[in-house]
């Protein structure tokens, strides 16, 4: 039987850099932040866990040699997680996938495109829920189907607040992401380097709907204005109270908002 964890309490990692180090890492339930210089180990780290996860967040799996997670509820064998990475590159399957008929061009583009499918399911399941509510005849229906909305309504929010100064918000009658300025409608993909990094992340803890995952960051922060890298965290905690985040960085930016006692330097958790 599938039984969820809520969050990682410890990551353990055996023979690192060719069996020369050795990692132990207690988590917090909801901010950690791995630091240090370029070259220490960060996205190895991070990725070395990754691999051990099965794609639908099983463990321990065949997959995990040399990687132990401990978990709360100890009994868990699965993980709900997700992944964002920094870069923004140049897709490599160019042709199969522009057989969507949308000018993909990058990672980040294919990424947002697949977001938008689960971005419109999250809506469906809202919406069942809403219904259901509504038809319990329950006197406290009307309250609880605005509690189901209230999640998408701040998603929809924090994004007009962050693109407020390009004139850009989000087309509200729309049940897929597109975006009014001056008149005109703008597709994701359309957007900046920064702007679809920003939205690709908030919209993967959106669907996420409330429930208990891990969000791996490797260096969200690429490409991302100043003053969002000094939001981000707070921004993630507010749309998914349950996420835990596991992120590496460099940027003092990410953790100058009250997330300093979060950070954790590679050299802090290396054994031998």
């Amino acid at each position: 039987m599938q039984k969820y964890a809520d969050y990682i309490e410890e990551i353990e990692i055996d023979s690192l850099w060719a069996g020369l180090k050795h990692i132990r890492w207690t988590l917090d339930r909801k901010v950690n932040i791995l630091s240090g210089i370029n070259g220490v180990g960060k996205s190895t780290i991070l990725n070395k866990v990754i691999k051990g996860l099965s794609q639908g967040g099983e463990f321990p799996s065949h997959m995990m040699k040399g990687v132990h997670i401990k978990v709360s509820p100890r009994d868990a064998n699965w993980i709900r997680y997700d992944i964002i990475r920094s870069f923004d590159r140049p897709l490599l399957n160019i042709e199969s996938i522009n057989k969507v008929d949308l000018n993909l061009t990058t990672e980040l583009d294919w990424q947002l495109f697949q977001l938008q499918r689960k971005y419109l399911d999250y809506q469906v399941n809202v919406g069942n829920r809403i219904i259901e509510a509504l038809q319990s005849g329950n006197g406290e229906a009307a309250a609880k189907a605005q509690t189901y909305s209230a999640p998408k309504r701040l998603f929809q929010d924090i994004i007009d607040e962050l693109f407020v100064e390009t004139g850009k918000k989000i087309v509200r009658s729309e049940n897929e992401i597109r975006f009014s300025q001056v008149g005109e409608t703008l597709f994701p993909y359309q957007l900046s380097s920064g702007e679809k990094q920003i939205l690709a992340i908030l919209l993967t803890v959106l669907v996420q709907d409330g429930l208990p995952y891990v969000l791996f960051m490797d260096e969200p922060e690429v490409s991302m204005h100043v003053d969002w890298q000094k939001k981000l965290i707070a921004l993630i905690l507010s749309l998914n109270p349950n996420v835990q985040i596991i992120l590496s960085t460099h940027s003092p930016a990410v953790i100058m908002d009250g997330w300093i006692d979060k950070v954790t330097e590679v050299s802090e958790i290396t054994i031998g």
